[in-house]
């Protein structure tokens, strides 16, 4: 049994090969945070990702130590005309070759229950856990200056 060692050896490193593969396919640029004031107990956090990859894959949940709870949220109009923020369990699908928009009015990473305020140039970590690439953590810098008009988000999403 002299091949056990090295054929476990071989195995494990192509598992990891193929799982930082996954994670270098989906891509995230422009991500910021904000919250509405200095004392707000919510934040939420924006961003392009794109999935570079030859397979769709979908962002089905966020994590970060910065509050109590993080979910990924949307917006959507109720039958009364009023716009409502929901829990989207299922996730965001970042189809192969494309690029999925989180961004204010929309899909989006909401924080609640923040363990400190978010304050200006600060760095929140966030991990963002898909389907097939995995975790991808980052680190999403808070900006309370910026105008929702300065984002340069298009794509799915909006």
């Amino acid at each position: 049994m002299r091949f056990t060692k090295p054929l476990v050896a071989a195995v494990t490193a192509i598992t990891f090969a193929t799982s930082s593969f996954a994670a270098e396919s989906i891509m995230v640029k422009d991500a910021y945070a904000r919250s509405a004031t200095k004392t707000a107990k919510t934040g939420a956090a924006f961003m392009m990702i794109m999935n570079h990859g030859a397979e769709d894959d979908r962002l089905v949940d966020v994590k970060s130590d910065a509050a109590a709870r993080v979910e990924l949220h949307t917006h959507n109009e109720n039958s009364d005309g009023v716009m409502q923020m929901l829990h989207v369990k299922e996730g965001f699908a970042i189809p192969a070759g494309e690029m999925h928009g989180l961004q204010r009015g929309g899909d989006h990473v909401m924080f609640m229950g923040l363990k400190a305020p978010f304050a200006q140039g600060d760095m929140i970590p966030v991990t963002l856990v898909f389907e097939k690439a995995g975790e991808v953590e980052i680190e999403v810098p808070v900006d309370l200056e910026r105008k929702p008009q300065a984002s340069a988000h298009g794509g799915h999403g909006n």
